[in-house]
């Protein structure tokens, strides 16, 4: 039976967090699972209209899945910061 951990994952019955979609598997739970979606990172600066219009050393980052391209979470971070690692252990 899946686990829903959020609007977009799942823990399937092999304990693998994956897209609730179509069933893509990111890794183990337990286990950092951003690095394995695909990964968008675009200046803040002009994404979130005029209020961020100053922000270029802001970037935000948009994780989809591989299998669907499916968005599956979203970021703001500084340039080179490290992910915002969701883990996920149940």
């Amino acid at each position: 039976m899946n686990v829903r951990i959020s609007a977009s994952l799942v823990v399937n019955d092999m304990g693998q967090i994956a897209c609730m979609d179509c069933g893509h598997e990111f890794g183990p739970q337990g286990k950092p699972w951003k690095e394995a979606a695909q990964i968008d990172e675009a200046p803040l600066k002009g994404s979130g209209g005029h209020p961020y219009s100053n922000a270029s050393n802001i970037l935000l980052r948009r994780f989809y899945c591989p299998g669907c391209a499916k968005l599956i979470d979203t970021e703001t971070a500084l340039h080179g910061d490290p992910f915002l690692n969701d883990i996920v252990k149940l």
